[in-house]
C-alpha cells in the first residue's frame, strides 16, 4: 500500500500551510475569540478549503470532489489547531440531506445559516415505542391550508433545549403502508405548541430531551422530498450520521487523551503507562484504531477511482463506536474511584476533572444507539455484506 500523497498534493499541502500561517498565527491559536474563528472560517471558505462540496450560492466553496485534498486540509488544520468545519447535526447531517433532496429555495434559506452556526438543529426521529422500529412512529402532521399542523411526541432529542430548528419525521399519509406514510419536515422550535422537557442523565447533564407537539405549525413547503418520501430522506440523514460517528479522527483525539491519562495516573508507585497490562490494553485499542484508519484509506482509494466502497462503508459507525467504548472502559479502570466524583468544569475557568471519563463511558454507550443501534447495524452487515440469512426473530418493521 502506497500512502504517499504525491507531488501534486504535497504542493497543495504547502498552499494550505501558507494560508493557515497567514490567517491563523500561533498567538491567535493560543487564545482565539469567537470573532477570530468566524473570520478564519469565512476566509477559508473563500479560499476553497472548507465546505468544499457545498455550492458557492449556498455558502460553500463549490470545489470539485477530491478526497485527498480534503484529507490534506483536515491534517493541516488539526496540526495548527485551526478551526475546521462546524460539527453537529445541522452541518454534518441536515446540510448534505438538503443538498440531495431539498428544493433550490430550501437550500438558499437553510444551508448557509446552518454552516455559519446561526441555525442550530435538533433531530425529531425517535419516539416512545418507535426507536429501532422507527417506521412505527405516531407523531402526525395534517395539512391545514398552507401549513402543517403537528401533534405527537419525540424523545432522546439531542440539543432540543438549545436548538432553534428541528428536522423531523412525521406521519402525513395515515392510509399508506408504514414506510410510505412518512414525510420529512423542517420546523421552528420557538413557537406555541412545542414544549421541550430536558431528560436528566446519570452523568448529571441533560443534553437529551422530550419534545411535545400540540398543534405546532410549519409552512406547507417546509417538506423535504415529497409527501410519503420521508423514509428515504431520513435514511439519507442516517447515512451521514453514521459517517459523522464513524470518523476516525474522533477516535484519534480520544485515544491521545487516554495515553496522556495513562502517563499521569499513578499505579503501584509508577506511571500506569509502564504497567504491562495497561500497555497490552492500549496496544489492543490502537490496533483497532489503526485497522479503522487503514479501512478508511482503502475506502478513500476506491472513491478516488470511482469504484464502489463495498461493505467496508457499513463498518465505520460500528467500529468507531466500539473503539470509543474500549477507550472509556480502560480510562475508568485507570482512575478508579475518582470516576465517582461529582462533575466539575461547570464554572468559568474550571477545567473538567477525572469524572469526565465517566461521562465519556456513558456517552460511548449512547453512541451504540445513535445513527441506528449497533445491533441493527450488525444485522445489516450480516445480511448485506456477508450474505447471511435474515434474522428470523427480527420483525420487518424494525428494518
Amino acid at each position: 500500500m502506497d500512502l504517499a500523497y504525491g507531488p501534486e498534493y504535497e504542493r497543495f499541502r504547502a498552499e494550505v500551510r501558507s494560508f493557515i500561517a497567514e490567517h491563523w498565527p500561533e498567538d491567535r491559536a493560543a487564545d482565539p475569540t469567537d470573532d477570530d474563528v468566524r473570520t478564519f472560517r469565512r476566509r477559508a471558505v473563500e479560499a476553497g478549503l472548507l465546505y468544499r462540496s457545498v455550492p458557492t450560492r449556498y455558502g460553500g466553496s463549490g470545489q470539485e470532489p477530491d478526497a485527498l485534498k480534503a484529507q490534506v486540509i483536515r491534517e493541516e488544520l488539526a496540526r495548527c489547531r485551526a478551526p475546521g468545519e462546524l460539527v453537529g447535526l445541522g452541518p454534518e447531517m441536515l446540510v448534505p440531506t438538503l443538498l440531495e433532496w431539498g428544493t433550490d429555495w430550501q437550500k438558499e434559506r437553510f444551508v448557509r445559516p446552518t454552516l455559519e452556526g446561526t441555525l442550530e438543529w435538533c433531530q425529531g426521529y425517535s419516539e416512545p415505542g418507535a426507536g429501532s422500529d422507527l417506521a412505527s412512529l405516531r407523531t402526525s402532521a395534517v395539512l391545514d391550508g398552507d401549513e402543517w399542523v403537528i401533534n405527537g411526541q419525540k424523545v432522546w432529542t439531542t440539543g432540543g433545549h438549545v436548538a432553534n430548528m428541528m428536522f423531523a419525521l412525521v406521519r402525513t399519509e395515515p392510509d399508506a403502508p408504514k414506510r410510505r406514510s412518512l414525510s420529512y419536515l423542517l420546523l421552528e422550535m420557538d413557537q406555541p405548541g412545542i414544549e421541550v422537557r430536558p431528560l436528566k442523565q446519570i452523568t448529571g447533564t441533560a443534553e437529551f430531551n422530550e419534545v411535545f407537539f400540540t398543534d405546532a405549525r410549519t409552512p406547507a413547503d417546509w417538506i423535504v422530498g415529497g409527501r410519503g418520501e420521508g423514509w428515504a430522506v431520513a435514511n439519507t440523514t442516517l447515512k451521514h450520521e453514521r459517517v459523522m460517528i464513524g470518523n476516525v479522527s474522533r477516535s484519534d483525539a480520544l485515544f491521545s487523551r487516554l495515553v496522556a491519562l495513562a502517563h499521569s495516573v499513578d499505579l503501584d508507585g509508577s506511571a500506569a503507562i509502564t504497567d504491562p497490562g495497561v500497555q497490552a490494553r492500549l496496544v489492543e485499542i490502537e490496533g483497532w484504531l489503526e485497522a479503522q484508519r487503514y479501512s478508511g484509506y482503502v475506502q478513500t482509494t476506491r472513491a478516488l477511482r470511482n469504484e464502489p466502497i463495498g461493505p467496508l462503508g457499513l463498518m465505520n459507525k460500528l467500529a468507531n463506536t466500539n473503539i470509543g467504548h474500549r477507550v472509556a472502559a480502560l480510562a475508568l479502570d485507570l482512575i478508579g474511584d475518582d470516576a465517582l466524583l461529582p462533575p466539575t468544569g461547570g464554572r468559568p475557568g474550571e477545567r473538567p476533572g477525572p469524572e469526565r471519563w465517566m461521562m465519556q463511558y456513558f456517552g460511548s454507550l449512547g453512541l451504540a444507539i445513535a445513527g441506528g443501534t449497533s445491533n441493527i447495524q450488525r444485522n445489516i452487515i450480516a445480511e448485506r455484506a456477508l450474505g447471511l440469512p435474515r434474522d428470523p426473530y427480527m420483525s420487518d418493521a424494525a428494518r
